[in-house]
């Protein structure tokens, strides 16, 4: 029994960053072999054993068969007579195709370590253009890694396989996830900018590929082509270290320029709703998260709202709060917010500007906060059992209805306050 550390950590660690989680291969052994010494078993599709003290992953060396269209349809094979340069050669990248043994040499038959240094990602073999789910990882690979460029063997392979329809094999889930890990990179306007480049955006989401070449104002957008401003935003969001639903929204909040009518161009009045209808289908076709679904869609519906908070009536930015359920839910309003700064700051000139929008919102809910619900809600009730008893109970307002509107009137009255 031969074990060899390969994969990422050994890519990292050789770029000299910091090492998450380990992975192992074992060469000459059995299923039977790895459980006698008390390795637990947990792959499903092929022998992978979790170490009884570390937990970290050791798969048996194996050898794979393309069976079926998409990333599933493989035929694996796990042998003691399987090599390491066998299962070497079926790794997408040259950068994660290299192993170390126990003496601490290095394992690098596809020139690894060179592409490091070069700052290149390359296919290892043909056998690359079998598994789709392999463009979506050379794309993340560009967003995590923003100054290593794609070789051009490997676009044409990936392009080739977008032809060939076997991105159309992927499953939602697999895409979600993927796209989801490529959001939380250093630069995520990469990873769009790679499945662009190489045709998949328009087969993952065509509503997204259509903003390239949509036109905006050129006084609110210096960048003017609305796609090259949603990758701003979404780089400007990995900037100010955002979660990912609120990477999302960045990344969903203006679809709906891709549907404005030409003849009123570079203006897209109501574009907001229009996006909203299209982030629905997204998140349906892809089973986003809820949690991504939610900000998304309050965000597209509202971020030209939560820019112009200066010029809305106190009546307006109770509205707001409320549509956003702000008083509830502040985390996820601060989400909507930091969506809404990306947005501001990622456009060309903006970069470095204060989003002041973010703290009068914060200012605005912080005095809506502060009204005391309850009391006015028991004086009203008071003031209308005193009114019942000098009427009939058709002509005194129902309490659920006037305490709801004092309250709203007080909270008007508390933002009108804050805006003088």
């Amino acid at each position: 029994m031969e074990i060899y550390a390969v994969g990422g950590a050994l890519r990292d660690e050789l770029l000299g960053l910091p090492v998450k989680d380990r992975d192992w291969v074992v060469v000459g052994a059995t299923p039977q072999d790895m459980l006698a010494r008390g390795f637990v078993a947990v792959g499903r599709d092929f022998p992978v054993f979790l170490h009884p003290q570390t937990h970290e992953e050791y798969a048996l060396a194996r050898t794979e068969r393309k069976t079926a269209p998409g990333y599933a349809g493989f035929a694996f094979h796990a042998a003691p007579g399987v090599t390491l340069e066998q299962d070497l050669v079926r790794r997408d990248l040259t950068i994660n195709a290299m192993a170390r043994d126990q003496a601490g040499a290095i394992i690098d038959p596809h020139h690894g370590r060179a592409d490091l240094a070069a700052r290149v990602l390359r296919h290892v073999s043909p056998a690359f253009a079998e598994d789709p789910v392999r463009i979506l990882r050379v794309a993340r690979f560009a967003a995590r890694f923003a100054d290593f460029s794609i070789a051009s063997e490997t676009v044409e392979l990936m392009r080739g396989m977008v032809a060939g329809g076997e991105v159309d094999a992927l499953v939602p889930e697999r895409v979600w996830q993927e796209l989801a890990r490529g959001l939380m990179e250093a630069r995520p306007s990469r990873m769009f900018e790679t499945l662009r480049e190489c045709g998949a955006l328009v087969r993952l989401l065509p509503e997204l590929d259509a903003l390239w070449g949509v036109p905006q104002r050129a006084d609110y957008h210096p960048e003017i082509d609305t796609g090259v401003h949603v990758m701003m935003v979404i780089d400007m969001a990995a900037r100010l270290s955002a979660p990912l639903p609120a990477r999302f929204a960045a990344l969903m909040h203006d679809l709906g320029k891709a549907q404005t009518p030409a003849d009123i161009l570079p203006r897209h009045h109501g574009h907001e709703m229009k996006s909203v209808a299209l982030l629905e289908g997204i998140c349906e076709r892809l089973r986003v998260p809820t949690d991504c679904r939610d900000v998304a869609r309050l965000v597209a519906r509202f971020h030209g709202d939560m820019h112009r908070v200066a010029e809305l009536r106190p009546e307006t930015r109770l509205t707001v709060l409320e549509r956003c359920d702000a008083l509830r839910r502040p985390d996820r309003f601060n989400l909507i917010l930091l969506a809404c700064e990306a947005d501001y700051r990622g456009r060309l000139g903006s970069e470095e500007r204060d989003y002041a929008a973010a703290a009068a919102w914060r200012a605005a809910l912080d005095a809506v906060r502060a009204v005391d619900a309850g009391a006015i809600a028991r004086t009203t009730a008071a003031h209308a059992t005193a009114a019942r008893a000098m009427a009939t109970a058709a002509e005194a307002p129902t309490d659920p209805q006037a305490i709801a509107s004092a309250i709203s009137a007080a909270r008007v009255d508390a933002l009108r306050a804050i805006a003088r």
